[in-house]
């Protein structure tokens, strides 16, 4: 009988990057399955409506566990919320740049391989922006409840074509947040 652990044991560590990537694939081809057969069946409204309610309890899941994983405080601030986006799911096959400036920090995706497959595919882009809200506010919230999200740029309302998508989370303090 296979121990799994034991396979897993076995690997060199570029091997296991290298199956890490393959998860990270395997998990946003799953992502995009379910999506696109939601879409085929009963339209981009409805596809989007389930995928908001998805994202809305799985990014919270994601951020508590790779917060755990890092063993940040309750509290991470802009620094936590920083190494917590560079171990999301697919943060390894995505390129992205964070920049901090002061209680904000920016977070752009210079590519995106949903989008990238949609085009090949000769499909009409993911109207991504109203589950990225969702998404990136939910994981951002979950590192710290100090942070807030916000949209700078992501299709339809693409403002810097520099990238794919771009978003500025705020750090506030906490009379801030209660006006």
């Amino acid at each position: 009988m296979n121990n799994n652990q034991d396979v897993l044991n076995a690997l060199s560590k570029e091997e296991l990057i290298e199956l890490i990537t393959i998860y990270s694939k395997n998990w946003l081809a799953m992502d995009g399955v379910w999506f696109q057969t939601i879409e085929r069946k009963y339209g981009m409204d409805e596809a989007m409506f389930h995928d908001a309610e998805a994202w809305k309890r799985f990014t919270v899941i994601e951020a508590r566990r790779i917060k755990a994983f890092l063993k940040l405080p309750e509290q991470a601030g802009l620094d936590g919320l920083a190494k917590a986006l560079s171990l999301r799911f697919y943060a390894n096959i995505n390129s992205d740049q964070i920049e901090r400036k002061g209680n904000t920090l920016i977070y752009r995706a210079l590519d995106c391989r949903v989008q990238t497959a949609r085009k090949r595919k000769n499909m009409p882009l993911h109207p991504c922006k109203p589950v990225g809200c969702i998404e990136y506010a939910g994981f951002a919230k979950t590192i710290d409840s100090r942070i807030t999200c916000e949209c700078l740029s992501c299709y339809p309302d693409i403002t810097d074509d520099t990238c794919a998508c771009a978003w500025r989370f705020t750090l506030h303090e906490k009379e801030e947040l209660s006006r």
